[in-house]
């Protein structure tokens, strides 16, 4: 059985690749740093009034764990970022993956933007909406459908097709122009596990 299990864990540090960073925390495990299930990287961007304003939004909740909190404070458009790959300069394919898991609270509804790392910048992005809960913590499977993603007309339309923003993802974007009071407490893309670097 410890044959079994070593050589599973020897899979696990190949497939995550060759940084000996990305193979230090065990399968089913978060990272050494804050994050949750394995996203290291939760920012406030300095775009819009936000409570933080800038930085990590990761905050302790209970005995090693994390959760992401954030407040959008104006009638205005607001940005908080997710990087896939838990640094910037990374990538993710998501080609294959039918969508993400989502465990959150919203008080009100916002879009989550697809950006990926050929068209990182700029508001014109394909959108999917995350509905509020009123507060109340849910999980919510969000689909990579073409079918469920549309574009915002005040912010424009992507001259590239929503595949293309699946083949080289580099983060969500949570955006949204009301008063909210977000929280995330879970987030699992199917096919996708990021690597801890930090």
């Amino acid at each position: 059985m410890r044959l079994k299990t070593l050589i599973a864990s020897a899979l696990v540090a190949v497939s995550l690749g060759s940084g000996a960073t990305a193979a230090a925390a065990p399968a089913g495990h978060e990272c050494a740093t804050p994050s949750i299930d394995r996203y290291q990287q939760w920012l406030a961007s300095g775009e819009g009034t936000t409570e933080p304003a800038t930085g990590s939004i990761l905050v302790p909740e209970g005995r090693h764990r994390y959760a992401a909190k954030i407040k959008f404070l104006n009638p205005e458009w607001h940005v908080m970022v997710l990087w896939l790959g838990n640094q910037f300069e990374a990538q993710a394919d998501l080609s294959r993956s039918r969508g993400f898991l989502m465990t959150y609270s919203a008080t009100d509804d916002l879009y989550v933007q697809l950006r990926p790392a050929s068209d990182w910048s700029g508001g014109a992005k394909w959108v999917t909406k995350i509905p509020s809960t009123r507060g109340k913590v849910v999980s919510r499977f969000f689909s990579f459908h073409p079918d469920k993603w549309t574009t915002l007309a005040e912010l424009g339309a992507p001259a590239y097709p929503l595949s293309e923003a699946l083949d080289d993802a580099r983060g969500l974007v949570f955006v949204g122009k009301t008063p909210n009071d977000l929280v995330f407490k879970g987030l699992k893309v199917d096919g996708y596990r990021p690597p801890c670097v930090y």
